[in-house]
């Protein structure tokens, strides 16, 4: 199947030269991007006429968690231990593996309708149902299963031996680790110092290395995290971590909200990734990340959403836009990560987050068909006078004509193509009545409604 996107006014390469070309043509080539430039010869089996579009990198949302999208609202305005103890463990733990499919596939429609066709999920219970979810949707995933052996408030069901879960997510790995055509990976996941136990932490470290994949981990998140690593393992997070052997290159240290300057050095020293989420962290109330002093230091940061109940929104570019808000407040100075720095942090850094930076995070010939057909003429993002700028500070998902992953669409002109995205909706509203009658949820406990 060879694809002629042409008469792009602007395409975003995202590669090492920061090349951008002006009223340009791509080639796709089944799934790989074969030319950019203005040669036409050939024939094409389709031809998509980009006039007065603009074209980027497919976006990479490192932080995602597909099994909580029917929880979205579930734990607004509580803190986050009150969120995660009380709201979504119990919500968590009562889900099936139809309901977390029917979650996980919801999931992918906001997210392709973002413009976001890579995800790294922080782990879920039903790993199984998210990988048939991925791959129908037909865009890559970075699974993993949710992994916790102690902790207070922990549902019963959630609690495994070290030697269980490590068996059964090398069984996942074995499994499903490159189907769906090299679209899915299979990681391993921690799910914070809180609920893991150092047996587990080391041995997934070692299992990780051993498999040669990744671990997805919150990291940091919260000042009582921190409090509590030292009251239990005698030093923060990081430096337990450290200490222990279990930062490295393939490590995704998620928030990282609370770091030392010294930590900092830790990661740039290990070369450990990291995935900031600005509207979750600002939701939750966790504070603001050293996101400008990683960055100064070649640290890889890149954007996530985190969850639909912590963020409420699945749109990468809102949060793109936080990112590129939130830190010139933090620091007050306006060059604080620029707005085609947040641009490199939700595509190249993503790719370097994702361990696929070969492979897709920039438009270049040789590497992956993902990409992203932006229309900017709206009258929320006109007039134009710096695109990158626009991009960043003025789009949202509403913005985004057109997704394509692997060198198929998946999102159309505005139509999803996967899925019958109105039977999803009418799916999600009667399961949603079903999980606020389990939960006794009421907003007539809450508002005055008469």
């Amino acid at each position: 199947m060879k694809i002629l996107i042409k008469n792009i006014n602007y395409l975003v390469t995202m590669n090492e030269k920061n090349e951008i070309y002006k009223n340009t043509n791509i080639v796709i080539n089944d799934n790989l991007i074969s030319y950019i430039g203005n040669v036409l010869d050939e024939h094409y089996d389709e031809v998509y006429d980009a006039e007065d579009k603009i074209v980027i990198p497919g976006l990479i949302n490192t932080h995602v968690h597909l099994s909580q999208q029917l929880g979205r609202g579930l734990a607004d305005d509580v803190d986050l231990l009150t969120w995660l103890q009380d709201r979504i463990w119990p919500y968590e733990s009562s889900l099936s593996p139809e309901d977390n499919y029917l979650s996980s596939l919801a999931c992918c429609i906001e997210l392709v309708k973002s413009g976001v066709t890579t995800f790294l999920e922080a782990g879920g219970q039903h790993v199984e149902s998210m990988v048939d979810a991925v791959t129908k949707a037909g865009i890559r995933g970075c699974l993993s299963k949710s992994v916790t052996d102690s902790g207070k408030g922990l549902p019963a069901s959630f609690i495994e031996t070290v030697d269980d879960t490590l068996k059964y997510q090398e069984e996942l790995y074995n499994k499903f680790n490159g189907v769906a055509s090299g679209r899915i990976k299979i990681w391993l996941g921690l799910r914070t110092i809180y609920s893991n136990t150092d047996a587990l932490i080391i041995k997934t470290k070692e299992l990780a290395d051993k498999l040669g994949t990744g671990i997805h981990m919150h990291i940091a998140e919260i000042k009582d995290e921190i409090e509590y690593a030292k009251a239990t393992r005698g030093t923060s997070t990081v430096e337990h971590l450290a200490n222990i052997g279990v930062l490295g290159s393939n490590l995704l240290a998620v928030h990282t909200v609370w770091l030392t300057d010294e930590e900092v050095d830790l990661f740039k020293k290990y070369d450990v990734k990291v995935s900031h989420n600005p509207a979750a962290a600002m939701k939750v109330v966790v504070g603001f990340a050293k996101v400008p002093e990683m960055i100064e230091k070649g640290i890889p940061v890149a954007i996530g959403t985190d969850g639909a109940p912590s963020n409420n929104r699945m749109d990468l570019m809102r949060d793109m836009y936080l990112t590129g808000l939130i830190h010139k407040g933090r620091t007050l100075d306006a060059k604080s990560v620029d707005a085609y720095e947040v641009l490199k942090m939700a595509t190249m850094n993503g790719a370097r987050c994702a361990l696929m930076q070969d492979e897709i995070g920039s438009l270049e010939v040789g590497k992956k068909a993902d990409l992203v057909v932006l229309d900017l003429k709206d009258i929320a993002t006109l007039p134009i006078y710096d695109f990158i700028g626009n991009i960043v500070y003025s789009s949202t998902s509403r913005n985004v004509e057109s997704t394509m992953c692997d060198g198929k669409w998946v999102y159309k002109h505005k139509k999803i193509l996967f899925e019958d995205e109105e039977e999803i909706l009418d799916r999600i509203k009667e399961k949603s009545k079903l999980i606020a009658e389990s939960l006794n949820i009421s907003l007539e406990n809450k508002y005055n409604i008469i």
